[in-house]
């Protein structure tokens, strides 16, 4: 099995929506971001895929985000919680569709802050996610 992993960032700010339905205070990350997928086999150039292309995918998914607030944006407007965790959920499912046939990913994880990293990771490498 190979694997490769790329990362990328943005700004964007949020406020976690807490137990009981009060807003924390609206805070801005530099957001961290590395995706990491796996293949059972080389492409015709021998590689899992080119890194730049996988680095436009991410950046793809995580642009509009840019200098925004993501409580204003699906899906966190109103079906997810903008918190690291779905964040990095939300790329991992997001990028899944976009990939080849024979990639899958291995995980997301998603950095707001030294120190704060949180990861999404299948439990079966072969899983494919679908965008929501």
């Amino acid at each position: 099995m190979y694997s490769i992993s790329v990362g990328t960032s943005f700004t964007a700010s949020h406020q976690l929506r807490l137990v009981g339905g009060n807003l924390e205070a609206l805070h801005s990350h530099d957001w961290q971001v590395s995706a990491s997928v796996q293949s059972p086999q080389l492409d015709a150039i021998e590689t899992v895929m080119d890194f730049h292309a996988m680095e436009a995918l991410i950046k793809a998914i995580v642009i509009p985000w840019h200098n925004r607030c993501l409580n204003d944006l699906e899906p966190f407007k109103e079906r997810w919680n903008p918190s690291a965790e779905r964040v990095a959920e939300h790329i991992a499912r997001a990028m899944g569709p976009l990939l080849p046939e024979y990639i899958s990913i291995w995980s997301v994880s998603v950095t707001e802050a030294p120190g704060c990293i949180a990861t999404y990771r299948y439990e079966r490498a072969a899983d494919r996610p679908t965008a929501d």
